[in-house]
């Protein structure tokens, strides 16, 4: 019986996404629309959408599991990561929602890249293109990889048949829904998980006693739990902290801000997103001290995964709920992962066809854009599915380097695209090649003890540096001297980014691509 309610709760989810991705189908009329919303995203939607599709099923299983083991110093890693996501949507918000309208109206990440630096040959622009493509790939499999196992542990069912559920109605509605699909999801999801990290530590608590009890049964488990340095190296400090600088680096997050109405709408996403996330990660803190507290009270019952701690959530949810309203807690991890998957495919798939494709010469009209994108999620989502199919498959070993490859490969360079308008294209290729080179030899070459897909549980027990940050200097260094090397930007692209300077006070913008260059 207890399993017929989670099933229940489970068709009901999926049935919900399958529908808002038909009502997003209705409203996609072309490519624009399909692989960036016609740049009419809600603010409110883009905050909710930029968090669910960011924090996956970490922010439910891994982030409570860390902490239930180890204790307040595994906290350093959301504290950069909440961190970097509000300069992100302080800074790099606004401006990447102005300049890509100006830039010759980009719509994904490598054709900003392109058309903010005038780069003729298209390399910037296809090389952009074939890391996301690639990386992305892998980590949509890893996505893929993890619905399955949720499934095959708490429903019992056979992995394979987890994996083409979850991966098969993630397709569906990503499929016909494109952008706005991948980003209404995205709100329902985010609020299933914000509801559910709150609803979940709070009713632990209170059955524990309260919170005075269950500060002391945690005290009594751990006396150091609410340390921030017991157990902690600066080394493991500084790595945890690092993760935050791969947000400016991340396209299915920052394509988010491109998305925007305009860039007054980042002030009111700022607040949105903020809010989300600090409340999503206080409630996974709660999460991990209210399940030490109750596995402490209750010795009879045993936490499942003894391991990692990372059940806790789960475990929780169905000692404490109702079979029914416990399947419609366990959705949020699938919530997190699914959302995650969706962005990642919409991303993957506009950077094949607008980029690569588009950056070899073929000249695809508006509605043949969104015909194509609907073919490169299909392709993409083949390759991912089969990659998944084995649930120990090495390709998940590039899923810490795929944030780590992208903040180091592209974080400098939106940034400085931002805030320098003396980068040229010489400077951002020379950068971010080196970047992502850089991230991934230190990784492999002093990080083997790091389990790769852990981005908690260990961090603090050796002395490797997290590869984003000598990635991230050395393609901000190489990018900015090079660039001081090379001859200067054209005349056309200085009155591009004065023109994106002056419409931050506007909050209008207008592409200037088709526009004779002013003279130097």
């Amino acid at each position: 019986m207890d399993l017929a309610f989670k099933l229940v709760a489970l068709v009901v989810y999926f049935g919900g996404m399958i529908g808002i991705g038909l009502y997003a189908f209705r409203r996609t009329k072309g490519g624009e629309d399909y692989m960036l919303g016609g740049r009419q995203l809600h603010p409110f939607v883009a905050a909710l959408s930029a968090g669910a599709s960011d924090m996956s099923g970490w922010l439910l299983m891994g982030l409570p599991g860390a902490l239930y083991m180890s204790g307040m110093v595994e906290a350093w890693i959301a504290i950069g990561l909440t961190i970097g996501a509000g300069l992100n949507w302080i800074f790099v918000a606004p401006r990447l929602r102005q300049y890509t309208q100006i830039a010759g109206n980009a719509i994904t990440v490598p054709s900003y890249f392109g058309n903010r630096l005038h780069d003729r040959t298209n390399i910037l622009r296809i090389a952009a293109g074939l890391i996301i493509l690639v990386f992305f790939t892998f980590y949509v499999s890893s996505g893929m990889v993890a619905g399955g196992v949720f499934f095959q542990s708490m429903f019992g069912g056979p992995y394979l048949t987890g994996l083409l559920l979850v991966g098969g109605v993630t397709i569906l509605y990503t499929l016909f829904g494109g952008f706005l699909g991948a980003s209404y999801t995205d709100v329902v999801q985010g609020l299933i998980m914000l509801v559910s990290l709150i609803i979940v530590p709070i009713t632990a608590m209170f059955v524990v006693g309260g919170p005075t009890a269950m500060f002391a049964s945690v005290r009594e488990v751990d006396p150091s739990f609410g340390s921030l340095v017991s157990g902690g190296t600066w080394v493991g400090i500084l790595s945890a902290l690092a993760w935050g600088l791969g947000y400016f680096g991340q396209p299915h997050i920052i394509v988010r801000f491109m998305a925007l109405r305009s860039s007054r709408d980042a002030k009111y996403g700022t607040i949105v997103g903020m809010s989300w996330m600090i409340l999503c990660v206080t409630g996974a803190v709660f999460t991990a001290m209210a399940g030490l507290a109750y596995f402490q009270q209750n010795r009879d019952v045993q936490i499942t995964d003894a391991t990692n701690g990372e059940s806790v959530f789960l475990d929780l949810a169905q000692v404490l709920f109702h079979p029914l309203i416990a399947g419609i807690l366990l959705a949020a991890v699938l919530a997190a992962i699914m959302s995650t998957i969706s962005s990642q495919l919409i991303v993957t798939t506009s950077a094949l066809v607008e980029d690569i494709v588009g950056g070899v010469g073929v000249k695809l009209g508006d509605g043949a854009k969104l015909w194509a994108g609907r073919i490169g999620v299909l392709v993409v989502s083949v390759v991912a599915v089969i990659l998944a199919l084995d649930p120990e498959s090495s390709v998940l070993a590039l899923v810490a380097f795929a944030w780590a490859g992208f903040g180091a490969a592209f974080g400098p360079i939106v940034l400085l695209s931002l805030f320098w308008r003396r980068l040229t294209m010489a400077g951002a290729a020379v950068g971010m090649i080196s970047g992502a080179v850089v991230a991934f030899v230190w990784g492999q070459s002093w990080g083997a003890e790091k389990q790769p897909l852990d981005v908690t549980l260990g961090l603090f027990g050796g002395e490797h540096l997290y590869e984003i940050i000598p990635g991230f200097v050395v393609c901000l260094v190489l990018a900015v001297v090079v660039s001081l090397i090379t001859p200067q930007p054209p005349a056309k692209a200085m009155v591009e980014y004065d023109d994106m300077l002056d419409s931050l006070a506007t909050g209008e913008a207008r592409d200037r691509s088709s526009e004779e260059p002013a003279a130097a």
